[in-house]
């Protein structure tokens, strides 16, 4: 079997520096469910809209959960609490 030449070799390899579309998404990934800011994350990956870096963000249904689950019980929280009066 003949083996590539390494000039062919070279037009098919991946730059080393440039990271592949499921490295970038594991990345944002963790970065959002470790609890960093957004707009770090979208800094990170060089993105200049937030949509953008949305693309790129598959968070598990265990961490939309308990994110729905935080926001929803600090709403209940407040709208429950007694409304201080005027004095």
């Amino acid at each position: 079997m003949p083996r590539p030449s390494p000039a062919s070799s070279k037009t098919t390899r991946a730059d080393p520096h440039t990271a592949s579309a499921d490295t970038r998404r594991t990345y944002v990934t963790h970065l959002i469910e470790d609890g960093w800011d957004a707009r770090f994350v979208q800094e990170q990956v060089g993105h200049d809209y937030a949509s953008t870096t949305a693309i790129y963000t598959c968070v598990s249904s265990d961490f939309r959960t308990r994110t729905l689950r935080r926001v929803l019980d600090a709403t209940m929280e407040a709208a429950l609490r007694p409304a201080r009066r005027a004095r």
